[in-house]
């Protein structure tokens, strides 16, 4: 195994959690959104609203993301991992305004930036540094 392999690998998962995370959620809200507001203590509308395509297709995603994010917080640290996959907070803000002709108020578009600085820096720095100290997983 090459020495780049774990960052390749690293920001392989980092990826595919953004995609994850933006596409359910998006996905997830379109559905929500033609289901209509849901207020019933019981879980008949809940349970019926994940047979609605664009929220099955979003839970879906969403059970992807869980587990890719799980595998990246095997290996990466936590306090890497949060912030660099915060990015796709920045990229449902886009999918909102553009895709799903949400208003995003100036405001939130200052907090994108500072949200992208740091993800900026975060990124640049070592994703494990825990390195051979982590504590192993017990059979």
């Amino acid at each position: 195994m090459s020495a780049a392999s774990p960052r390749f690998k690293t920001r392989l998962f980092t990826a595919i959690v953004v995609a994850t995370n933006v596409a359910g959620n998006s996905f997830l809200s379109r559905g929500m959104q033609s289901v209509g507001e849901l207020v019933s203590l019981s879980p008949v509308p809940y349970i019926r609203a994940l047979f609605n395509p664009w929220v099955a297709v979003g839970t879906s995603l969403l059970i992807v993301w869980l587990l890719s994010m799980m595998a990246l917080l095997s290996w990466a640290d936590l306090s890497y991992v949060l912030p660099v996959t915060s990015v796709a907070y920045v990229l449902v803000a886009l999918v909102g305004r553009f895709v799903l002709h949400e208003a995003v108020s100036a405001a939130h578009w200052a907090g994108i930036l500072l949200i992208m600085t740091g993800v900026s820096l975060v990124g640049s720095t070592n994703p494990n540094t825990a390195g051979k100290h982590r504590p192993e997983a017990r059979s």
